[in-house]
């Protein structure tokens, strides 16, 4: 077997294999590899490469586009090789009886009697493996594994929710009695936070469970993929093992926990307190309910509009008409929008007051939610050459300003999914990391102005939705940036903002039609309108879901308020 340095980088799996330059390792140096050369068995960075080239005119390497050529990582086959049990032992031996895999000190200790116990090596003489197969299984267990933790993710703050609604009840009812309760009260309230962690705790635990199983899942996916072109029948072989085996104990997890459990904390006043204070040992009864939820959500559920509520967000330091020209919702039911014509940020409690606010530098488009307190705003001066992402934070009801993007192009709409930002810029989408590095131009439109205005994702990041601004169009892409569908009627005029619930239902805000729409997941018809012009919606800008408060909330141009719509 040929030799060479390797390094590992985190790129989701810790046994993801990389090559490390031997020349810049002599001069002592860790410079990632970017060819490999079979008639020397070495690798070579990008600049030891040309050197190399001539010196050897007749070799031919390979390049990171032909990985497929280089050889298999010492790492993975490690991974594979190594008994899960005795992690100093190769596994070489197979028990048919129990099908296990096994090494020397496990078939010793554990299957010395059993009668079909054979090596490896005389297996995979007459038997083949179906690594692409097994690749999607773990592909398709991970998603499942995905949307348990994040119900399960969900379901914590449910019930933390609930917990914070009852706190409230509980003052009210404090207030009525007098500074002898103080000692009941703490009881009290001791009790509901027990009663709080004891099951946020169950909740963790699965999600806990969801982790390392999809830890493991990766793992095996990533090994698998590396060997799949590598000739390497034992390895296939362990590979396939491993792989049936934790998909089979995956499953079983799935399925005891395919339905998900939604809980809240409840609190009942005695109305007699004040009566019989002395024989009381609490404020009241804590209770907790417990709803069985299926883990599938549909994401073509219709959505129905059940009243209205009027917000005014314009401050005394406004010297404009509000522009409510994006929206965002934070897990403690705060709200941040957007006043495109103040330049500004906002910050709504609960009940869509401005509490606090951030004023741009350039003109602020669009926003979206990276972490449960953490947003990611688009702002663009083209006159100042500014055109950046700015990170904001929400800390005890004061929005901070953390680190910049910049990127070399006007932006102005902005989506997040699993570690990526979707960029939109008039005529083109683009998908780059947290760091501001550019993976791909996924889509592009320069038959008009404003081709891809807004963009959105679903919540298993399987369709981008984007809407198509100067045609009137909603278009649902693939991951690769292919487009899957295009959407277009008569009620949806100059569509602006678009919105993906967690539940997948997606939204679309007509800007010249004065409409809320609700589409279909495939994005090729209309399940619903969800609110007109007679509904106060004029000119709508922004549509966002409060699955926290079944609402749906609405900003418009040149308006100072938001409409609020309460849903079901």
């Amino acid at each position: 077997m040929a030799t060479f340095s390797q390094s590992t980088i985190d790129k989701g799996s810790d046994i993801l294999p990389d090559f490390l330059c031997v020349t810049c390792e002599d001069k002592k140096l860790d410079e990632i590899a970017d060819f490999y050369c079979e008639s020397c068995v070495k690798f070579y960075c990008g600049t030891c490469i040309g050197m190399h080239s001539q010196l050897f005119t007749k070799h031919a390497p390979y390049g990171r586009g032909d990985m497929k050529k280089w050889p298999l990582a010492k790492k993975v086959e490690d991974f594979l090789l190594k008994c899960d049990i005795h992690r100093d032992q190769i596994t070489e031996i197979f028990c048919d009886e129990h099908s296990e895999l096994c090494c020397k000190n496990c078939a010793f200790l554990n299957h010395r009697h059993c009668q079909k116990v054979t090596l490896i090596s005389d297996i995979v003489k007459n038997q083949s493996t179906d690594l692409q197969q097994l690749s999607f299984s773990i592909q398709r267990i991970l998603k499942k594994m995905k949307r348990l933790q994040d119900n399960q993710d969900a379901s914590i703050q449910y019930v933390q929710s609930s917990y914070d609604e009852q706190l409230h009840t509980i003052q009210e009812t404090r207030r009525e009695i007098n500074a002898a309760l103080d000692t009941i009260e703490q009881k009290t309230l001791k009790e509901m936070k027990e009663t709080l962690t004891k099951l946020q705790a169950s909740s963790k635990s699965d999600v806990d469970k969801c982790n390392r199983f999809m830890d493991e899942l990766k793992r095996l996916r990533d090994a698998i993929h590396d060997i799949s072109d590598k000739s390497k029948q034992e390895l296939s072989f362990i590979a396939t093992r491993k792989c049936k085996d934790k998909i089979e104990q995956s499953e079983t997890f799935l399925q005891e926990n395919s339905l998900q459990v939604k809980v809240s904390i409840t609190f009942q006043p005695n109305s007699d307190i004040a009566q019989y204070l002395s024989k009381l040992s609490g404020l009241g009864k804590i209770e907790h309910s417990t709803k069985t939820l299926k883990l599938q959500d549909n994401p073509n559920k219709i959505i129905t509009v059940q009243g209205k509520f009027v917000h005014n967000v314009k401050i005394s330091s406004d010297s404009k008409v509000c522009s409510i020209i994006a929206i965002c919702v934070l897990p403690d039911k705060e709200v941040l929008v957007i006043d495109s014509n103040n330049n500004k940020v906002k910050l709504l409690d609960q009940e869509y007051q401005v509490v606090s606010h951030w004023s741009a530098t350039a003109w602020a488009s669009d926003m979206c939610l990276i972490a449960p307190s953490e947003v990611a705003v688009t702002l663009n001066a083209t006159h100042k050459n500014i055109h950046e992402i700015q990170f904001i934070t929400v800390n005890n009801r004061q929005l901070v300003t953390g680190s910049k993007l910049q990127l070399p192009h006007l932006y102005r709409g902005i989506a997040f999914h699993h570690g990526y930002l979707y960029v939109t810029a008039d005529t083109a989408l683009y998908k780059y990391t947290m760091n501001g590095k550019l993976v791909c131009k996924m889509y592009e439109d320069n038959t008009d102005s404003y081709t891809v205005n807004r963009c959105a994702v679903s919540p298993t990041g399987d369709r981008l939705y984007i809407t198509n601004s100067s045609q009137h169009k909603l278009l649902t892409l693939a991951r690769d940036g292919s487009v899957l569908a295009t959407f277009i009627e008569p009620a949806l005029q100059s569509p602006r903002g678009v919105h993906v619930t967690p539940a997948g239902q997606v939204l679309v805000s007509g800007l010249g039609s004065s409409t809320i729409l609700q589409v279909d997941s495939e994005g090729r018809r209309r399940l619903a309108t969800l609110a007109t012009q007679e509904d106060g919606v004029l000119k709508p800008m922004s549509v966002c879901n409060n699955r926290y408060t079944a609402s749906l909330i609405v900003g418009l141009e040149d308006n100072n308020s938001i409409l609020v719509f309460k849903v079901q």
